[in-house]
């Protein structure tokens, strides 16, 4: 029997792009996303389920369609999308709901795949050059996002422990730029002008968005266990960055009450700049990505190959506008598609 897979975040774009990527794999039978709002990507096989932040119908949708695959890929990493409580409802809430589903008597869960961030890794003066999968930060979490993230690694890791039969994958993305994502970085090299911190000139370490995708997917077909970083090879410093992207850096923040600085700087819309984005504007930070490889992960793109992609739409944005059409998910039309004997099906439907 093929695969059963559950998203989360189906609405979002890293849940709507992997959807797609499933429903291209021969191996997979069923498909359900889980989101608050629907897909914003051209989905087929896919079926739409609307749930709230926390996720508090997985365990039913789990036990009723008999789910053997989770793949949660929203987990937010970006605090401007939300507030405090919305994000703690959606980050820990929300996997403490994932895990109950799948350590329910009698689940049928397999395998468990996270997206997760480099976040949890921090960024200080007291940093390795690299940090390894088995490291951990050299500070406290300060913003609300590493907190949520670090509490949610632990839930994961006391899941793994207690259900060895179930495979549990976390992966720890490096910052994402590519032709489609919008990012608090990509925002930033869009406005034509680069904040920094006046006197640091930090190493910024990137993964482009395919290799994000192909690296949930590896993992999903490969049934890895255990924890992954994903980067692309190097280290770019801030200013070269902005040189690819053919934007000015500017050096608008302080050393010294910088957060505050950035608050009335987004307040008179100059910027708009996370709290969990400042401490790598000033120091930086490099994960290791040797382990995913050594399992046969091959990236397409290093992290100056990421920079180039993203600079090259942005170029083609600038000349010619929007590549691609806005989708509006509309349930009618997409049990049209799905289930009319009208729809002339290709062999892969069948």
């Amino acid at each position: 029997m093929g695969k059963r897979v559950l998203i989360t975040g189906l609405g979002s774009f890293w849940g709507g792009r992997m959807a797609q990527t499933l429903e291209a794999d021969r191996d997979v039978d069923h498909i359900i996303g889980l989101d608050v709002e629907g897909p914003k990507v051209p989905l087929e096989r896919t079926e739409y389920v609307r749930a709230d932040q926390s996720y508090s119908i997985l365990a039913r949708i789990v036990k009723a369609t008999q789910i053997d695959t989770i793949v949660h890929t929203f987990l937010v990493v970006d605090s401007t999308h939300m507030s405090g409580r919305q994000l703690h409802e959606t980050n820990v809430i929300g996997t403490m709901n994932l895990l109950a589903a799948a350590g329910a008597a009698e689940s049928s869960v397999r395998h468990i795949i996270v997206k997760s961030s480099s976040l949890v890794y921090g960024s200080s003066m007291q940093d390795p050059a690299w940090f390894r999968e088995t490291m951990q930060r050299t500070a406290p979490p300060v913003s609300r996002v590493e907190r949520s993230l670090v509490e949610v690694e632990s839930y994961l890791r006391d899941f793994a422990v207690d259900n060895p039969h179930v495979t549990v994958t976390l992966l720890r993305f490096a910052n994402v730029l590519g032709t489609d994502i919008v990012t608090p970085i990509s925002k930033a090299l869009e406005t034509g002008v680069a904040p920094a911190i006046l006197g640091f000139d930090p190493l910024m370490q990137f993964v482009e968005e395919d290799d994000v995708i192909r690296s949930l997917h590896f993992a999903f077909d490969r049934q890895l266990q255990g924890v992954y970083n994903v980067a692309g090879d190097g280290r770019i410093p801030w200013s070269e960055v902005a040189h690819i992207c053919g934007v000015r850096l500017v050096p608008m923040l302080p050393p010294v009450l910088t957060g505050l600085t950035a608050g009335v700087l987004s307040s008179l819309g100059l910027t708009d700049l996370p709290p969990e984005l400042l401490d790598l504007l000033r120091y930086g930070r490099g994960i290791d990505n040797r382990k995913l490889k050594a399992a046969g992960f091959r990236y397409r793109w290093t992290s100056a190959g990421a920079i180039e992609s993203f600079a090259q739409a942005r170029r083609l944005r600038r000349s010619v506008g929007a590549s691609r059409p806005a989708y509006t998910y509309e349930r009618d039309v997409e049990n049209f598609f799905r289930r009319s004997a009208a729809v002339v099906r290709r062999p892969a439907e069948t």
